[in-house]
């Protein structure tokens, strides 16, 4: 058998004991250490990184209630938890090895050892350890990527009474598991809140998984999201987790959620639902615990109207709903956002002392912004490429004249639509369904937009 990389501590008060093991472990292992005073311990882990710690249960001649080799495993585990503990005693007894294993410990051993089993034993135990590091290090690792992306997407920057209740429904919702629906135009910054919404949340340290449900195909639907085994389709050629798999314990954000056809809205709703998945080609149900946060930028509840999306699924998704208002509604929010964007990209450009003429913000206010922030941040991006001189002017925006839009507050987007329902319905009598009808929308929805208004 193949040396392994391992460093052992042998703990024992038996000479004789410690000799045999260091012969039989120094054939297998690269480090073997021993000790015959348990007192040495706490020294000895601080100078070595052991993978294996072989503990006596019984240090004082005559004693054999194992209370020392308990005592010295707690030291042990209080010191290094990830450390994996082998249990060492001539004495068989099991209620000794089932509070040890209560403790803590890896495994337990019965002297005097057969040579093949006490290395065997020593090897599962090492094999072990070394899982547990890995595990821990892909942890340490994740949670070093949360906090990377987190940085990344570490504040949503707004003065903005629009934005006062976006605020407050992110700290009152965070805090729970209730699923969560945010609704708004491309780019206004909906992964953005949903991220958030983790970051505030007791699921922090677990995954974020982002889901592009425009980007995934039909017929890889059910594969992306749920996983599959080996053999289940011809590309199948190995075991796959799916993202609710891998979400499980932390948030699964489904982005672009109106874009699923009605054929697969029914496996979806029964995932969450029953928060059991099954992997194509299997037959064996896996459990799931996910937060779950959905976004769209279509009008759900018209979809459901006309039965383009399920009723079910859409209440089942939208325990509570943030609504994120565009960035035309946001004007006083235009000069953080441009600002922020600009020391981003002065850094990664290396443009250090460039910054936006006064007199520019408002060309960037006066811009009706389609793309909303996403547009923003790509067009301060662009301006800091180009920029040759160190104030960014209005040209170097090359903002098209045509998209400039001057509009009065009273063609505000909500007010036009709050007029527009009005006069709907003084000109149909107040007969919501005419009105609706005129309006190229459902009941329910001109219910739900009445609401909105105080209408």
């Amino acid at each position: 058998m193949d040396k392994k990389e391992g460093c052992i501590l042998v703990v024992d008060d038996d000479r004789d004991v410690l000799i045999t093991a260091r012969m039989l472990l120094k054939q297998n292992f690269s480090t073997v250490i021993t000790t015959d005073d348990p007192e040495k311990i706490p020294s000895l882990l601080k100078k070595y990184d052991f993978d294996v710690v072989i503990l006596d249960m019984n240090f004082r001649p005559g004693k054999t209630s194992g209370a020392e080799g308990l005592h010295w495993l707690k030291q042990i585990l209080k010191i290094d938890s990830k450390i994996c503990v082998l249990m060492n005693t001539a004495y068989g007894d099991i209620q000794i090895a089932v509070e040890a294993m209560k403790i803590g410990a890896a495994e337990f051993i019965v002297k005097p050892w057969e040579r093949e089993k006490f290395i065997a034993t020593v090897q599962s135990v090492y094999n072990l350890s070394k899982s547990k590091r890995k595990v821990n290090k892909l942890e340490e690792t994740q949670k070093l990527l949360n906090q990377q992306i987190n940085k990344d997407y570490s504040e949503i920057i707004s003065r903005s009474k629009s934005m006062d209740n976006v605020f407050k429904t992110i700290q009152k919702v965070a805090a729970t598991d209730a699923n969560v629906l945010i609704l708004g135009e491309n780019g206004t910054g909906k992964e953005l809140v949903a991220r958030e919404i983790h970051r505030q949340s007791e699921r922090s340290e677990k995954p974020f998984i982002n889901v592009d449900l425009g980007a995934i195909t039909n017929t890889l639907f059910e594969s992306e999201l749920f996983g599959h085994v080996r053999g289940a389709f011809t590309d199948a050629k190995e075991d796959k987790h799916g993202r609710f798999e891998i979400a499980s314990g932390g948030t699964l954000f489904l982005d672009e959620i109106g874009n699923i056809p009605q054929s697969l809205q029914t496996k979806l709703l029964t995932a969450i639902q029953n928060k059991i998945i099954t992997r194509v080609g299997s037959l064996k149900k896996i459990p799931v615990d996910i937060r779950l946060i959905c976004a769209t930028n279509r009008d759900l509840y018209q979809m459901a109207e006309q039965e383009n999306f399920r009723q079910d699924l859409l209440y089942r998704i939208n325990t509570v709903e943030i609504n994120l208002p565009p960035l035309r509604e946001r004007k006083e929010d235009i000069p953080l956002l441009a600002n922020h964007f600009l020391n981003k990209f002065k850094l990664k450009y290396n443009k250090k002392n460039i910054k936006i003429q006064s007199a520019s913000y408002k060309v960037l206010k006066d811009y009706s912004w389609p793309g909303n922030i996403r547009e923003l941040m790509h067009l301060i991006e662009r301006a800091v490429i180009m920029c040759e001189e160190k104030e960014i002017t209005a040209e170097d925006f090359a903002i098209k004249k045509r998209n400039i839009k001057p509009e009065p507050k009273s063609l505000n987007v909500d007010e036009v639509e709050k007029n527009t329902i009005i006069k709907a319905l003084e000109k149909n009598n107040k007969n919501y369904t005419k009105a609706a009808n005129e309006l190229g929308m459902g009941r329910s929805t001109l219910y739900r937009k009445m609401k909105k208004y105080g209408i």
